[in-house]
């Protein structure tokens, strides 16, 4: 069932995907806080698609449409797919209960070992730190995101980038050394006026 649409739905996913290309663009390749992101951009093998569904029903239905289509694309013209979702789940840990329904339509779909479901948030926190803490804007994206990622592509990026668990710390150094003003200055965020706000920035 596809995902419904609102009358402004053509605008606001225009504005989503243009808007995740630039966190794409900008934070997570020109920070390199994925090293495996590049390629996939410059190869034109990400496929944005958006959900502006307040619902999270609806975005359930459109994260089964969205797994079905990667696992059946040929890998060369899709490789991974983000979905975007600029009206639903504002809420961190909303969205965060949320993901366990994901997985279990991963299951269902019987789709474990196949492909996984990544995810980010405009208001993402990690356990233990603050809700300003600089180091949690590793996973913030503009908006609610499911990263659906194969694993097949996954095991290639390892074997060419072995040392993947230094990751992690890079881009927590990475960000340390940014700062909020740094990261401020990257504009990475919504610009749609209907996109739930993001919260405060990060201080100091």
């Amino acid at each position: 069932m596809p995902c419904p649409a609102p009358a402004t739905g053509t605008d606001l996913a225009d504005t989503a995907i243009a808007d995740t290309r630039r966190w794409l663009e900008r934070a997570v390749i020109g920070l390199n806080l994925c090293p495996f992101a590049k390629s996939v951009h410059v190869k034109g093998q990400i496929h944005y698609a958006v959900c502006p569904s307040a619902d999270p029903a609806d975005l359930l239905r459109a994260l089964h449409a969205e797994l079905l289509a990667l696992a059946a694309a040929d890998p060369e013209a899709r490789d991974t797919t983000l979905l975007i979702a600029p009206a639903a789940l504002p809420d961190f840990l909303d969205f965060n209960d949320f993901l366990d329904d994901a997985e279990a339509l991963l299951a269902t779909l019987d789709l474990e070992g196949v492909l996984q479901i990544a995810s980010f948030h405009p208001r993402f926190q990690f356990a233990d730190t603050e809700a300003d803490d600089i180091t949690n804007a590793t996973n913030r994206a503009p908006y609610p995101t499911l990263h659906l990622l194969r694993e097949d592509s996954l095991d290639r990026a390892v074997e060419a980038f072995p040392e993947t668990e230094t990751i992690y710390e890079a881009n927590i150094a990475a960000l340390q050394r940014l700062g909020p003003e740094g990261w401020a200055a990257l504009d990475v965020g919504p610009s749609s006026a209907s996109a739930p706000a993001a919260g405060p920035a990060p201080k100091p």
